[in-house]
């Protein structure tokens, strides 16, 4: 029996634009591809590894013909909406108290500051959650092992009893390989508000 819903955020509860963003850095950047020390600062900025000031820092050495402001628009440009219909889903769960509901989001100080200006709803959002868990934070980063065995410990979770839905398959791959139940959901085609009836098995 599930009693714990651990939930990614990016593309389970705000829409996110991973290919536009991509090609827009691309484009702004000019090239083909990030190369591995862009792809290591990101991922140190993701896990709280290094300030918003060394991150910034970071690409106007590699970049100097850049702004901040254009660097910082490249970096949230993946950002999207926020359907309300997702709120009032989480609302009801929160009110309904059957599970114990927890946020295990990868992502940083400049994005979580973007959405808290202009979702107005965010604080509203956070305080469904029983846990709210942010890999700047915590400095843990998804997929990696650790960041689960993270949630499970401080939680004192059983993984047979908790369900994780992301959308990255290799988030879902790494929480199944500890015994965690998972919902890998399609932004294309899946809605978190469908939640029990994609997985009425486990409920």
């Amino acid at each position: 029996m599930i009693k714990t819903l651990i939930f990614d955020f990016g593309d389970v509860f705000i829409n996110l634009d991973k290919v536009g963003a991509l090609q827009n850095a691309l484009n702004l950047f000019q090239l083909k591809e990030f190369s591995p020390e862009m792809i290591a600062c990101n991922e140190a900025y993701e896990q709280g590894h290094i300030s918003s000031e060394a991150f910034i820092a970071f690409y106007k050495n590699e970049f100097p013909n850049l702004s901040e402001p254009e660097i910082l628009d490249a970096w949230n440009y993946i950002l999207r909406d926020f359907p309300i219909h997702r709120l009032v889903f989480l609302k009801q769960l929160a009110s309904d108290k059957k599970y114990q509901l927890i946020l295990l989001s990868n992502t940083n100080a400049f994005h979580i500051k973007w959405i808290q200006e202009r979702v107005l709803f965010y604080d509203n959002f956070k305080s469904q959650f029983d846990q709210f868990y942010l890999s700047h934070e915590i400095q843990l980063r998804k997929p990696n092992h650790s960041i689960y065995q993270f949630v499970l410990n401080q939680n004192n979770l059983n993984p047979e009893t908790c369900l994780f839905i992301d959308d990255t398959e290799e988030n879902i791959l790494a929480a199944s390989e500890l015994g965690i139940h998972t919902w890998h959901i399609n932004p294309e085609t899946d809605d978190i508000v469908n939640l029990f009836n994609v997985k009425k098995d486990l409920f």
